[in-house]
């Protein structure tokens, strides 16, 4: 796999720094930007089309399963994947309807979990 542009979302300047530092452990992926908002990300992500988003839920203003709605309406070759600290079966009823691509936890982000994603 080559080529993977990943635009991180999230609000904690201390998980983009490990999500920057994952990503450059896989040949081929780059970090190509950084939002901190829903707002931010909609705008980077239709500006820029990167390949791949790291979305978190929890996001100030708009959220991350309303950006990611919005984004895959205007991008839908845009592979979003959903961040946050729930598990699973604690997930917002409409983070499973929102077109994610998957979900991810953030203590369970690796580079090999990455990697098998469909991307």
């Amino acid at each position: 796999m080559t080529g993977v542009e990943v635009l991180i979302v999230d609000d904690q300047a201390p998980f983009r720094s490990v999500a920057r530092a994952l990503i450059r452990l896989l040949p081929g992926w780059r970090v190509v930007g950084e939002a901190v908002t829903g707002e931010d990300a909609l705008a980077q992500a239709l500006g820029d089309r990167p390949s791949m988003i790291l979305m978190d839920i929890n996001l100030p203003g708009m959220s991350g399963i309303e950006a990611t709605r919005r984004i895959l309406a205007e991008a839908p070759d845009v592979k979003i994947v959903l961040v946050s600290t729930y598990a699973a079966e604690d997930l917002p009823p409409d983070a499973a309807s929102c077109g994610a691509l998957a979900y991810i936890r953030k203590d369970d982000l690796t580079p090999a979990l990455l990697r098998g994603l469909p991307v």
